[in-house]
Formats: structure tokens, C-alpha cells, sequence
């Protein structure tokens, strides 16, 4: 595997590109924050890591996000059961992963800078409710919602239809919710733009942030745009 990322390469360049390394980072103890304008062999060698495990594991992880996003589907041909595999494995996940990574995050910006920036104290309340809101929703989809519309698909019966037709309603009104969370993130952070000198953690959190938004919108699009019309649509 050809190295995107070398030892050579900038701490803060990398994760920037690439928001996720930092959660690698963190876990070697490696500081991306205030040491992060130096090369990484230089962190590897103060820690004395094995750099060429850290080199690894980081560039692995790099393209296994890289093929995620470039992967795609027919969607008008595809069957209900591809469309919810992708949303359960690709999107989901996402959200399972990121959603308790990123949580640390906000809260020690919090700490470090909350009494100066009264803003982001509210930040950090909007994206616990969203978080909080969206792991129950991916939970209910997955246990309930999905296997309905598994089930309409294999028996469209009318009753099947009126019990699809109830969730959906339900599901738009939470994806909805979602969206305008989001919509308020987007403002109060100006577009999820940093104040000149902000720190890496601070950095990071809205570089996090805009791509859990990027995410949420493909995610939402497609099942109001594509799932639930075409469940809905069978057997007219």
C-alpha cells in the first residue's frame, strides 16, 4: 500500500485532510493540538512508538474512509434491501462511531474556552441533543422501520402500506428535527469557520462538525429521496 501519509508528513496537515487521524493520535497519546507543527516521526520518536505500525495502522484507516465515500450504488435499480445495508453500514456507522468520538471533543473546548465564548456552551448543548436524538433514531430505524419495509417489499398488503405509511411521516418529521439542529450549528459557528489563532481541538471540532453535516445530508436524502418514496410507491 503506497503511503499517502509518511513520517516526513505535518502533524496538523494530517489531520486536517484527514479530521478522523486525530482519534488515532489520541489514542497513541500523540499531540496534534499544540504540537502539531512538527513532523509525525518527530512525535513518534519522543513517545518511541514504532513508527511504521503508527504509519500503518493511520494510512489504513485513511483509505478504508477514503473507499467508503467513493462507494456507490444504483440507486433507481437497487433493491430495499441494498439501500438499507448501505444506510446501516455506511451511514449508521458513521454516526455510531463519530457520534461518541467527537463528544470528548466538544467538551473540552468547553472547558478551555467556554467562559470566554459563551457560544460554545451552546454548541455544546445542540450537538448532545443531536447526538442523544440521532442514536435513538438510528436504533428505532434499524429495529422497527427497516424490517417493516423489508416486509412491505416481500407482502405489500394494505395494512403493511398504513403502518409504512405512519413511520415515514415519523421518521421526516425526526430527520427534519435533525436538519434544523444542524441548520443551527451551521450558524452559530459561521459556517463552521474558527476564529483566527483557534487551537487544533477547536479546529478539528468544526472540521468534525461540517463533515458530520456533509454526512447527515446524504444520509437524509437518501431515504426521504430515495427509500421511502420508492417503499412507498410499490405496488400503486
Amino acid at each position: 500500500m503506497e503511503y499517502t501519509f509518511t513520517e516526513n508528513s505535518i502533524i496538523g496537515d494530517i489531520v486536517t485532510e484527514f479530521p478522523k487521524a486525530s482519534d488515532l493520535f489520541k489514542s497513541y497519546r500523540i499531540d496534534f493540538c499544540c504540537g502539531g507543527n512538527r513532523p509525525l516521526i518527530d512525535a513518534i520518536n519522543e513517545k518511541q512508538l514504532a513508527a511504521e505500525e503508527i504509519l500503518s495502522n493511520l494510512n489504513r484507516l485513511y483509505y478504508e474512509t477514503k473507499l467508503k465515500s467513493e462507494a456507490t450504488i444504483d440507486w433507481k435499480n437497487a433493491t430495499f434491501s441494498e439501500l438499507i445495508d448501505h444506510i446501516v453500514n455506511k451511514h449508521h456507522r458513521y454516526l455510531n462511531e463519530e457520534l461518541p468520538q467527537l463528544s470528548p471533543y466538544l467538551t473540552k473546548m468547553l472547558r478551555v474556552h467556554g467562559t470566554d465564548q459563551p457560544h460554545i456552551a451552546t454548541i455544546h448543548r445542540l450537538f448532545h441533543e443531536l447526538k442523544t436524538e440521532l442514536e435513538q433514531h438510528i436504533i428505532k430505524e434499524e429495529t422497527e422501520d427497516f424490517p417493516l419495509i423489508l416486509a412491505y417489499e416481500q407482502n405489500p398488503t394494505e395494512n403493511n402500506r398504513a403502518k409504512l405509511q405512519k413511520i415515514v411521516e415519523e421518521l421526516e418529521h425526526e430527520h427534519s428535527h435533525a436538519g434544523d439542529i444542524l441548520k443551527k450549528l451551521r450558524d452559530i459557528t459561521k459556517e463552521f469557520t474558527p476564529p483566527e489563532g483557534a487551537c487544533g481541538t477547536y479546529r478539528l471540532v468544526y472540521q468534525r462538525l461540517e463533515a458530520l453535516e456533509s454526512d447527515m445530508f446524504e444520509h437524509i436524502h437518501l431515504e426521504n429521496n430515495v427509500l421511502f418514496p420508492r417503499a412507498l410507491a410499490k405496488n400503486e
